[in-house]
């Protein structure tokens, strides 16, 4: 589901955001990219999106080596989902959330070794390759993630800054946008 139709006011503060640190600050002039990453964020707002990902039996999937073995098991449109998934979730905790990347891949999990900007591009260019009419558009934009995820990401971290920055003192005592549960 597209959040911005259902979240517009959080979509906009996205939206304006991303634009001002990827065009003003990185000089990166790339619309539908910049509107990708907006969305991204603003779809990401709600934990359920981030762990979107279920096995065939219903389970939730929290971890990009549980998502590998899921896209490996899917064909055509689904298994394309599933590597824009994995893009957009290695993107979204490397860009924003780094320092949680230490809980994410410590030693008892199965991302222990997995190298989450390596398979973010990796998933990224396989989604692009996955063909179809419908997302053409879409799939340049993948592509061009998976060879800018380091600006990206680096882009979503001066992002965080940004908005930390603009929020009040008494903001600091919550978390940011994120999560809705």
């Amino acid at each position: 589901m597209d959040r911005s139709r259902s979240q517009p006011s959080l979509y906009r503060f996205f939206a304006g955001l991303t634009e001002y640190v990827f065009q003003t600050r990185l000089g990166v002039v790339d619309p539908p990219l910049v509107d990708y990453l907006s969305v991204l964020l603003a779809r990401f707002v709600r934990c359920d999106a981030i762990y979107d990902v279920r096995d065939l039996a219903g389970r939730r999937l929290e971890e990009v080596a549980q998502m590998l073995f899921e896209a490996q098991a899917r064909v055509g449109d689904a298994r394309r989902e599933v590597h824009r998934h994995i893009g957009d979730f290695t993107l979204f905790w490397s860009g924003v959330y780094p320092e949680s990347l230490r809980r994410l891949k410590r030693e008892s999990r199965l991302d222990h070794l997995v190298d989450y900007r390596e398979q973010g591009k990796r998933a990224y260019l396989i989604a692009s390759t996955i063909a179809s009419d419908a997302n053409r558009d879409e799939n340049e934009v993948l592509e061009r993630l998976s060879h800018e995820f380091e600006l990206c990401a680096y882009g979503l971290g001066e992002l965080r800054r940004e908005w930390e920055r603009r929020e009040p003192a008494e903001a600091e005592e919550r978390p940011g946008p994120w999560l809705i549960e």
